[in-house]
Formats: structure tokens, sequence, C-alpha cells
């Protein structure tokens, strides 16, 4: 019986199936179980369909590489899309401010020493004030701009601009003052710390950092309400770099409000209250672009006021007539009062030093 390996007919004459010069034409196993096998259908047999497969989608250089490499690519390719993406959008490269409590506020109620006066004059209420206040913006006392190393003229032009704008919303507006509006001030907060602010108006508390006459200057519309239109100002701004990325505007004010009990008319007795207000405030590039500020520290002193009186949501102003009394006996052991509680004599209104 011959051997299965050679054909039927034998082997050809001159020649061997195992001659090496037929080698390279020889599919090894490999090659084989990988050749793709397409039957053709019907049609393509009775259309003198001429290719054995249908052709492969067009990728250019692409199509004739192993299908591991292609999904390869596409995955580096995502990948590199995804990291491109993130980088681009990420919250420190928009400059959007990280949110969380970075305002810390300190309020010092200010006790006279005996009942509130009433002004001899309630038409002039500021008549008795010693020189150097200003009405209004003019006592802001904003200086002129200079760049500073790492920020030009214009950007501090536009950061004390900016800063102005934000003490005249919050200090010397009647909507802000007695009225009860806050959309005006939230809307030169960065936004990085709107959230702050909203809670310390919605739910202000005393924990130095919900403090709502912390961001603003107001009263309770049902207490008391203003007897002039005017605001008596004094103090100063100072510019800095706190860092090369930082420039930072610290401002001193000390403003002075006519005031009356809540319904009354013209007639009834007017008095001074004064609010000393030492803001720190803090810009980046991106926050100079977008005329917002980043209030930092607001320390914050008040009087004629009682001690020991809650001010978180608005400050409480004594009236004339009415005494602060004896400052309460704090309890270093009681945990439940705040310890940066504070309470100060008021003395004789002065120009700022």
């Amino acid at each position: 019986m011959g051997d299965p390996r050679e054909p039927p007919e034998g082997t050809p004459d001159g020649g061997s199936g195992n001659d090496d010069e037929y080698r390279s034409v020889v599919f090894d196993e490999s090659f084989v179980r990988a050749a793709r096998i397409q039957e053709l259908s019907a049609s393509e047999r009775l259309g003198g369909y001429s290719r054995g497969v249908r052709p492969r989608l067009g990728f250019g250089h692409f199509g004739s590489l192993p299908r591991q490499a292609v999904a390869l690519l596409l995955l580096v390719a995502m990948a590199f899309a995804a990291a491109v993406y993130f980088g681009v959008s990420s919250p420190r490269r928009l400059g959007v401010q990280p949110t969380g409590n970075q305002l810390t506020v300190s309020v010092v109620a200010l006790g006279p020493s005996s009942p509130v006066l009433a002004v001899a004059d309630p038409k002039s209420p500021f008549a008795a004030l010693p020189p150097g206040y200003s009405d209004g913006a003019a006592g802001l006392a904003t200086p002129a701009a200079a760049a500073t190393a790492h920020f030009s003229r214009v950007e501090v032009t536009r950061a004390l601009d900016t800063v102005q704008r934000y003490l005249i919303a919050s200090s010397l507006s009647q909507a802000a003052l007695v009225q009860g509006q806050t959309g005006d001030v939230r809307s030169l907060v960065t936004p990085g710390e709107q959230a702050q602010y909203d809670q310390s108006l919605n739910s202000p508390s005393d924990d130095q950092h919900h403090v709502a006459v912390g961001w603003l200057v107001r009263f309770d519309p049902g207490k008391v309400e203003l007897a002039a239109d005017t605001v008596k100002v004094s103090g100063s701004m100072r510019v800095t770099e706190a860092d090369s990325a930082t420039l930072e505007i610290a401002t001193d004010h000390t403003f002075v409000y006519a005031l009356r009990p809540a319904g009354t008319d013209t007639s009834a007795p007017v008095s001074l209250f004064s609010v000393r207000r030492e803001l720190r405030f803090e810009f980046d590039h991106t926050d100079i672009g977008a005329a917002r500020v980043r209030l930092v520290d607001s320390v914050l002193q008040d009087g004629p006021a009682g001690c020991g009186v809650q001010q978180a949501d608005h400050l409480q102003p004594l009236l004339p007539g009415q005494a602060a009394g004896t400052p309460p006996v704090v309890n270093p052991a009681d945990h439940s009062v705040p310890a940066w509680q504070l309470c100060g004599v008021l003395g004789p209104i002065t120009t700022s030093q």
C-alpha cells in the first residue's frame, strides 16, 4: 500500500514531494488556520462575482493592521484626549476658587459707659463729628494705583475699583443697610465664596465663618431706620502682594450712621452709631479679570451696642436713652458659648489715625 502522503498518481517524474525547491509555496498549519474563508452567496456565484471575500472597510494604512493593534491605538488616543480635556477644564485652570470656609469674621460690640445720648440737632446729626470724615465714597480714600512686582497698574486699578464698589454696596447702600437686599454684594463675591456667603445670610451663626455682618453692614428694619441718607466715612486702603500670584488689598474704615427708632417721624431722637470695618481682600489674575473680590478676613467693631447681644444676623445698636448694662459674666468652662465673643467700652468718636 502506498504512502498516504503521496499523490494518487504517484510522485511526479524528476522530483520528490520533499524537495526543498517547493518549500517556499507550502503553507504551514498556522497560516491555514488564520486564513479568512468565506463562501460566496448564490447571487454572487450566478453573477460571476470575482472576489473570494468581501472587501474590508477602508481605514487606509490601518486596514492592514491586526485588530489588537487597532484597538490599542484607539485606547491610547482616547486616554490622551481625556488627559487633555481634564487638564484644560480643571477648576484650577478655569480660575474657580475652591469652596469652603474661606472668610474668618470677628465682631466686637462696644458698649457705652453711660446711657446713649441723642444728637443735639436731628436735622444735622453729624455736626459734632471732628474733622476728617467725608460723605460716603469720598471718605474711602481709594489710593492711586501703581504696578507691583507681579501685577500691572491696570490690574491694580481694577482691583481697587472692585474693592471700592464692594465697600459702597456693603457699607453705604441703603438697600443693604436697612432694606434687606443682599444681591448686589453677592454679585461682587468670587464664585468660590458664594456658597459661604449664602449660608451666612440664610443661616447666620456666631461661628466666625457664617456671620452675615462680616460680609455687609445691616440693621434690622423692624428696629431702626436711617435718619440721614449720608454716611460719614474715614479710613484708608493699602495694596501689597501676599505672594507672586496674589494681590492683597487691606482696608480700614470707620462708618458713622445716623439712626432713629423704626416707624418714627423726623422729630424722633437721633443717635450716632459707629462701625469700624477692617477687611482683607485677595485677588489672583482671574479674580481681577472677573471683577470679583475674595474676602479673607473681616474684623468689625460696632457701638454703642450691648455686650452679649447676638449680632450674627444684624447689628444691634443702642438708641437714645438705652444703656449697655454691666458686661456679662464669662465662665471660661462654659463651652456652649463661643470663646471669640468680645466686648469693649465705647470711647469718643475721633478720626482714624
